[in-house]
């Protein structure tokens, strides 16, 4: 064993708990759009040593495995695909994220598509009631059943979690245990550069707070962090949910993912991004989202995997100033680790 790994089996030994606990969540599905292969996303991010990445930032982690789901039996809901096993699926992964945080630990799901983000938010603004959003995602997903061109539910899941938007939807069998219990305004997007014109309305008349990639060019992805949070949660007292789309990242950073649109955020931004929201203490709950391995070469997919661990390790601690060493190891004589 070499030096760097005795240190490392140090700091998982002597537990630097700084960072506290993390419960991780699978979310295998890919009904939410047409695309296959974004079901696989949790399996090979997990074979990226997702796990142990995390525990060498400190953190006590426990994966919770895979959601498992019955499919709903709904009928005479037009332009929603695939609505029962959306609903199924979204039910039992806000009753699961509720169970972790009960259990005194962040959560982090991942995904699958981002129809996801209804169960996850839901599950998160159930057990904490005051809770804020930041949607990183180069679309604005704020399309109904009415408006969608596509069915695609991926496209709607902010529409269907803000109270503002509730009267815009017809009743949706096997979605009873879901009500909008987030305001709009708790809401700030970055990384938005394709949005079509129905969400462009929405966005203007609600004034929701909405930075696309020409803010990010204009103010910098640290000033635009800073002035979504002021937006979001101004007292600073609110419990924070990134809700993170891989194809937030520009296609060269992360190719794999099924809606690419380039001009995106680079890996820098990204991590700075998650960097600031994990320094506020108050992230208890990040989803990563829209990863498909089934896209691209062999290349592509270890890129965009890599890209993952990146913004996930940020959001939970990993600082590129170097990790701070916890005291009962600084005490300890090199001798230890020769």
């Amino acid at each position: 064993m070499n030096t760097l790994h005795r240190i490392q089996s140090a700091i998982i030994r002597f537990g630097n708990r700084n960072y506290g606990k993390v419960g991780i969540i699978g979310v295998p599905f890919e009904k939410g759009q047409r695309k296959k292969g974004v079901a696989h996303g949790p399996q090979v991010i997990r074979a990226a040593r997702l796990v142990q990445e995390l525990e060498l930032l400190g953190l006590d982690v426990k994966d919770y495995g895979d959601i498992s789901y019955e499919v709903k039996h709904v009928d005479g809901v037009n332009n929603m695909s695939y609505l029962g096993d959306f609903a199924g699926c979204t039910s039992c992964l806000s009753e699961q994220v509720q169970k972790v945080l009960k259990e005194g630990r962040r959560v982090l799901t991942i995904g699958g598509d981002h129809s996801l983000g209804v169960g996850s938010i839901d599950g998160h603004v159930k057990e904490k009631k005051d809770v804020a959003v930041i949607w990183v995602d180069a679309h604005a997903d704020l399309n109904t059943n009415k408006t969608s061109e596509s069915g695609n539910v991926h496209g709607m899941p902010v529409a269907l979690l803000t109270s503002e938007l509730a009267d815009y939807w017809p009743h949706l069998p096997g979605m009873d245990w879901q009500q909008p219990m987030l305001s709009i305004r708790n809401v700030a997007y970055i990384g938005l550069r394709s949005i079509d014109r129905y969400e462009r309305l929405v966005i203007e008349k609600f004034g929701i707070t909405a930075f696309g990639m020409e803010d990010v060019e204009r103010y910098g992805i640290h000033d635009v962090v800073y002035m979504a949070l002021s937006k979001i949660d101004p007292d600073e007292s609110k419990s924070l949910h990134v809700s993170f789309d891989i194809d937030s990242l520009d296609p060269l950073e992360a190719p794999c993912t099924g809606t690419p649109v380039r001009g995106g955020l680079s890996l820098r931004e990204a991590v700075h991004l998650m960097e600031i929201v994990c320094r506020s203490n108050r992230l208890n709950a990040l989803d990563f989202v829209e990863l498909n391995p089934h896209i691209g070469s062999q290349h592509d997919v270890q890129l965009t995997v890599e890209a993952a661990i990146h913004i996930i390790q940020a959001g939970f601690g990993y600082s590129r100033r170097g990790l701070k060493v916890p005291k009962g190891i600084t005490d300890m004589p090199l001798q230890t680790f020769r």
